[in-house]
C-alpha cells in the first residue's frame, strides 16, 4: 500500500511539475511573429485620401480609438480624434481590463515613435511594437485581411492625427486568458491584394470584413467566440454607454430585412443619417441608442453600399429574429 501511495504522489508531483512548467513558459512565451517591415510609407494624397475614407468610414478605427460625444450613435468628439481610452472591462463582459489605444503621433503615449512597419504589423498581425500580443478585441483576427495598399493608406492617415497626450489604462487580462491570447495573432505569410472593386461579390465580402459587419454581426458564444456556422445571423448582446443592444440579423431570410429590401433602399437606409450634424447628435429614446456607427457608415460611398447588399444577399438565410433594443421604453 505503501508503494502505491509513493506512485500515486510521484505521479501527482509529476503532473503539477508539468503544469507549473508549462503555465512558467507560455507566460514567458511571444506570439508568433516575423519581424517588422523595414519600409518607410510614402505619404501620397491617393493614399491620405484613402485612408481617410477607411479609418472613418470603413473601419471606424476612431470608434473605439477616441472619445465621444454623448448622443445618438455616439459621435467622435472633436479633438479627441485617436485618443483611445475606452475601457472594455468586466462590466461589458470582458476578462479583465483592455483599454482602446491612443493612435495619434504623440510621441509619449501614442504612436509617435512606431515604425510604419510596426503600425502595419499590429493592425493586421496583432503584435504591438515590443513584440507583445494585442488582445483581439482590436480586431485584427479581420484586418489581416486588408489588402497591402489599404493597409498602408490607414498608416499614412494616422500619420496626420493631431498628437494628443493621453496614457490610457494599463492592460490586465484574467488566468488563463491572458496565456491563450499569445496564439491570436499570427504573422503574414506574404503579400495581401485588396479585391477589384469592380467585383461586387468579394469587394462585398471583403468590405464586410474589414468594416467588421462579419465580426458584430455574428453570434458569440459564452467564450465570446464567433459562432460560426451561423454567420450574419445576428444576436449578439453590446453593452456599453448606450445601453444594451442586439445586433440585427443581415441574412436574407424572408423574416429579415435584407430579405424583403432593395439595393436603393438599404442604401437610402445608410444615407438617411448622413443628414445628422455629429457635434449636435439627437437624443435617443430611453433603451433605443446604439453603437453601430450610422453616422460614419452614412459617408460610405453608394458602390460600396452597393457592394455589401450584393453580397450579404448571397450569404446563407437563417431564421433568427432579434429585438435589437430589448430594454426599449
Amino acid at each position: 500500500m505503501k508503494t502505491f501511495l509513493k506512485i500515486v504522489g510521484g505521479v501527482v508531483l509529476v503532473v503539477l511539475a508539468l503544469v507549473l512548467g508549462g503555465v512558467s513558459y507560455l507566460s514567458m512565451r511571444k506570439p508568433a511573429q516575423r519581424p517588422a517591415s523595414a519600409e518607410k510609407i510614402e505619404s501620397t494624397p491617393a493614399r491620405l485620401a484613402r485612408g481617410s475614407y477607411l479609418v472613418n468610414h470603413v473601419s471606424d478605427c476612431l470608434g473605439c480609438h477616441s472619445d465621444h460625444i454623448d448622443g445618438f450613435a455616439f459621435p467622435v468628439k472633436p479633438g479627441a480624434e485617436g485618443q483611445g481610452g475606452f475601457v472594455f472591462d468586466k462590466k461589458l463582459g470582458f476578462p479583465g481590463v483592455v483599454a482602446a489605444q491612443n493612435i495619434t503621433s504623440d510621441p509619449e503615449t501614442g504612436l509617435g515613435k512606431w515604425t510604419d512597419g510596426e503600425i502595419l504589423r499590429a493592425i493586421r498581425e496583432g503584435v504591438d511594437r515590443n513584440g507583445d500580443a494585442l488582445f483581439p478585441m482590436m480586431p485584427y483576427t479581420h484586418l489581416r485581411n486588408l489588402g497591402d495598399e489599404d493597409a498602408k493608406s490607414i498608416v499614412v492617415y494616422l500619420r496626420t492625427l493631431k498628437p494628443v497626450r493621453n496614457q490610457v489604462v494599463a492592460k490586465r487580462i484574467d488566468f488563463p486568458v491572458n496565456l491563450f491570447v499569445k496564439f491570436a495573432p499570427q504573422p503574414l505569410d506574404g503579400p495581401v491584394s485588396a479585391p477589384d472593386p469592380h467585383d461586387s461579390l468579394k469587394y462585398g465580402k471583403y468590405l464586410t470584413t474589414i468594416a467588421g459587419c462579419y465580426e458584430c454581426h455574428t453570434p458569440h458564444d459564452d467564450k465570446n467566440g464567433l459562432i460560426a456556422d451561423k454567420p450574419f445571423s445576428g444576436g449578439w448582446e453590446m453593452r456599453g454607454p448606450w445601453g444594451r443592444v442586439l445586433t440585427a440579423n443581415l441574412t436574407p431570410h424572408p423574416d429579415n430585412y435584407l430579405g424583403r429590401a432593395t439595393k436603393a433602399e438599404f442604401i437610402g437606409r445608410f444615407r438617411a443619417f448622413a443628414s445628422i450634424d455629429p457635434l449636435h447628435p439627437p437624443v435617443a429614446a430611453k433603451g433605443r441608442n446604439t453603437v453601430m456607427p450610422w453616422l460614419a457608415f452614412a459617408q460610405m460611398t453608394d458602390n460600396d453600399l452597393g457592394a455589401i447588399y450584393d453580397y450579404l444577399k448571397t450569404v446563407k438565410p437563417i431564421a433568427n429574429r432579434v429585438n435589437s433594443f430589448p430594454d426599449a421604453r
